[in-house]
């Protein structure tokens, strides 16, 4: 059991050290001044659609927690769920390991308002789920549209795709559809049994989950110049592919994965400007919200206490 708890912590170290190697050659020439320059050429309008686009992110990050409730059947406010939800994942995307550090979270809030620990357990599996499924069904709808995407990562991702793997995502994504409709048997994943969701909650999560994905894409893709830019669908299909390759490493906030894949993914656009658009997602998707979310964390434990100690004084 102490070595199990070292494993993904040493894993992810390993990673970052690997990319940030390789990153290394590929930035070799770049400046910080080139850095700066790409960075103040971004435009106002391009930073508030940067804006824009993590608001969205992370509004359907909320509808996550959203449809989990409804499929327990549980009812919470929306504005709680909606500062759990961005706590939960501001720190998750800046921690690592993601489904642990989110489901602490989440245990602590939603056990506040009446949730067993079962029950928080479906929402986390649920969660990861509507992530899992709008993931899939994304980078099979980028396949169809651009199936030699995967061309761009020769070297340093070990993927080959096509429109035939486009099309068999999609069908998985049919087939998750399909066992709702019939209503089977529970998915079953060791000990775990995550019950298919109501084919109404199914088609939430099949809008929620590339919403999230769309906005969070959308913040790099402002940020982008239009020199050498492939346009947004490549953005996106590069974005999927760099994200989960991040979250597979368990490199706390994607370190070096991301750009790594980005630079790589994208050869005929100046890597100053990759780079730069790189740290304005951090800054946005991953560096605000993480601030944000301590603030909330400092927040609900005083109220907590507060409300402890009232109930503590009336006994």
């Amino acid at each position: 059991m102490k070595l199990k708890k070292y494993i993904w912590p040493v894993v992810g170290l390993a990673t970052i050290g690997f990319s940030a190697w390789l990153l290394y050659h590929e930035l070799r020439g770049l400046s910080l001044d080139d850095l700066w320059d790409s960075l103040t050429a971004i435009s106002a309008k391009d930073w508030i659609c940067s804006g824009l686009s993590t608001l969205v992110a992370y509004a359907a990050l909320a509808g996550y927690d959203r449809i989990a409730l409804q499929h327990l059947g549980r009812k919470v406010n929306w504005l709680f769920i909606t500062l759990t939800s961005f706590t939960t994942y501001a720190l998750s995307h800046n921690v690592g390991a993601s489904v642990f550090s989110g489901a602490v979270v989440r245990y602590r809030a939603y056990t506040s308002k009446g949730l067993t620990v079962g029950e928080v357990g479906v929402l986390v599996g649920l969660c990861s789920f509507t992530f899992v499924i709008g993931t899939i069904m994304l980078i099979g709808l980028v396949l169809l549209y651009e199936p030699d995407i995967t061309e761009r990562f020769t070297g340093i991702l070990p993927v080959e795709a096509s429109t035939t793997t486009g099309v068999l995502l999609l069908l998985v994504v049919g087939l998750y559809v399909l066992g709702s409709l019939l209503k089977l048997k529970p998915l079953k994943i060791g000990s775990f049994f995550l019950p298919y969701p109501a084919p109404r909650l199914v088609a939430q999560q099949l809008v929620i989950g590339p919403i999230e994905l769309i906005g969070a894409a959308g913040i790099i893709y402002f940020a982008l110049p239009e020199a050498g830019n492939p346009g947004f669908m490549i953005i996106l299909g590069i974005f999927l592919i760099s994200f989960s390759a991040a979250l597979i490493s368990h490199a706390p906030g994607g370190l070096g994965v991301l750009e790594l894949v980005f630079v790589t993914g994208l050869p005929d656009m100046n890597p100053a400007d990759v780079i730069a658009a790189l740290l304005v997602f951090r800054l946005f998707y991953l560096i605000i919200p993480f601030v944000l979310g301590l603030f909330v964390i400092l927040f609900f434990e005083r109220s907590q206490l507060a409300a402890a100690q009232r109930e503590e004084g009336l006994k």
